[in-house]
């Protein structure tokens, strides 16, 4: 099995790397969007603002081959912090745009109350629905936030875990083949490693 990550100028992706090559699959960083029909699982990562990362996203060719592969296609796809709010339909971090559209719902700004932006450190989630990467998981595990952006407008049928930083948001969405997490989890030790270990599985079955 090979692993696309998708590379568009959007953060450090040698951690996610490393923490799929432990389990002996091996993972490229593609930049172009074309390459992805070489794939059989695909990891969108990412840190900064949602304007300039489907600016990014667009730029290197990769918005319609991302949909095609994912929603057509079926492949595995796993979006990490700005990578999972990036699955969403819309955001206005650092303007308006549109986003990928693989699971209806919009970014807007954690309503933090009167805790400090971004959150950044350990929280636990809270498992809300079955998730297919949450498998062997304890409720109310911890894992590394950083982000001042969270998914709102968005179908409860849709949000697998919740988190809470002076309100409640979700940590982790799930649709079919579609995955998303607002956490690090190449940062998050041991349950982090276990969310790319599921991950990893549902890709080889599927």
């Amino acid at each position: 099995m090979k692993v696309a990550i998708i590379n568009y100028k959007a953060g450090n992706l040698r951690n996610v790397q490393k923490s799929i090559q432990k389990f002996g699959v091996s993972a490229d960083f593609i930049s172009n969007g074309s390459d992805l029909i070489y794939y059989d699982a695909i990891i969108l990562p990412g840190v900064g603002s949602y304007f300039h990362g489907m600016n990014n996203l667009i730029k290197s060719n990769f918005k319609d081959f991302i949909r095609n592969q994912v929603l057509i296609e079926k492949k595995p796809f796993l979006g990490i912090c700005l990578g999972m709010q990036l699955m969403g339909s819309f955001g206005d971090e650092g303007g308006q745009s549109e986003g990928l559209d693989l699971i209806p719902f919009k970014v807007k700004k954690l309503n933090s109350k009167n805790l400090r932006l971004p959150h950044i450190g350990w929280n636990d989630l809270k498992k809300t629905n079955h998730s297919k990467i949450l498998e062997n998981i304890p409720d109310n595990s911890d894992f590394y936030f950083v982000h001042s952006f969270v998914a709102s407008d968005i179908e409860a049928k849709y949000v697998c875990g919740e988190s809470y930083y002076g309100s409640i948001f979700p940590s982790l969405i799930e649709n079919e083949n579609i995955f998303g997490v607002q956490f690090h989890p190449e940062k998050s030790q041991k349950y982090g490693l276990k969310i790319i270990e599921n991950f990893l599985n549902f890709s080889k079955k599927n």
